[in-house]
């Protein structure tokens, strides 16, 4: 069941965006800054996984099920949308849940354009794969989608050391070889995260998402001190799956005994930035930002002084 929550009159064409929210904070800062920009904003929230406040953050709010992909097009459409983003996570974990169809109920388009990765199987079920999917569909309907990351490029983390601590020579080397093995992973759109200890990997994410894999790293690694590497994929579409961290990312990290986060530069959303800053700092933790060149030579500029 769906509902509309409508606070303005429609705008003009030109100043309509779509916006297509799933988990975390992101979508809420997306169109924070879109009404600022002077944007009206006609937000799908994803049930299950949007922030109900959402509601009074955008013109138009409406919850949407994760496998209404006919309804979702239709609302922009009426909407008059021409330009949609797409922020926040869609934790896929819910397609492999018992009964999954039946609780979800697709409609005819989404059965559509999935019947080759579902029904038949004869194509993957990659992030990449599905995602793209999803944004072909709205293509399809002359609904272009475009990077979030470009209506908030502020969130995209600088390069440097962010935090007071700096990584010593061990963690340094932990950070280029997890490096390695993240970006071999986001190759294979696996996941964008590992987590690492004296250039073992103790922890790779998949299916579960980054905070599971750390936790799942602080399991195995009960010495504790690991390193977490984030990175974007190689391929990385910046549409949609942008790595991510905000607090809750460190409080994990702080609560299994992680030590050092490592991020790539300039293609990692970084959520409230200066409270991430302020908790790393008070529970020891090192946040180190990095382009490829830098973590090929080992991050030598985060050397501790």
């Amino acid at each position: 069941m769906v509902s509309d929550v409508t606070r303005t009159s429609a705008p003009a064409d030109e100043q309509r965006v779509g916006l297509l929210a799933g988990w975390g904070r992101f979508p809420l800062l997306v169109a924070e800054a879109l009404r600022r920009d002077g944007y009206q904003v006609y937000c799908l929230g994803v049930a299950g996984h949007a922030d109900p406040a959402l509601i009074d953050t955008c013109d138009e709010f409406r919850w949407i099920g994760i496998a209404k992909l006919g309804a979702a097009v239709r609302y922009f459409q009426r909407h008059g949308i021409r330009r949609a983003t797409m922020a926040g996570k869609l934790h896929k974990v819910v397609l492999y849940q018992p009964w999954v169809w039946w609780k979800h109920l697709p409609d005819w388009r989404a059965i559509r354009a999935f019947y080759p990765h579902f029904l038949l199987t004869r194509e993957d079920r990659k992030d990449d794969t599905l995602l793209t999917v999803i944004v072909d569909e709205f293509g399809k309907d002359g609904i272009r989608f475009e990077p979030a990351t470009d209506m908030v490029p502020h969130l995209l983390v600088r390069s440097g050391t962010l935090t007071h601590g700096r990584p010593n020579r061990a963690q340094r080397a932990d950070i280029a070889f997890g490096w390695q093995v993240a970006k071999e992973m986001g190759r294979l759109d696996v996941g964008q995260s590992v987590v690492v200890k004296d250039r073992a990997t103790i922890a790779v994410e998949a299916i579960e998402g980054t905070d599971e894999c750390i936790r799942r790293g602080g399991q195995l690694c009960q010495v504790g001190g690991f390193t977490v590497v984030k990175v974007a994929k190689p391929q990385q579409d910046m549409r949609f799956d942008v790595p991510t961290i905000g607090v809750g990312t460190l409080r994990t990290i702080a609560a299994a005994g992680g030590k050092v986060l490592a991020i790539e530069a300039g293609r990692t959303i970084i959520l409230d930035e200066p409270e991430v800053i302020r908790f790393a700092d008070a529970h020891q933790l090192v946040i180190v930002s990095l382009d490829a060149a830098e973590a090929q030579a080992g991050g030598s500029h985060t050397a501790a002084a």
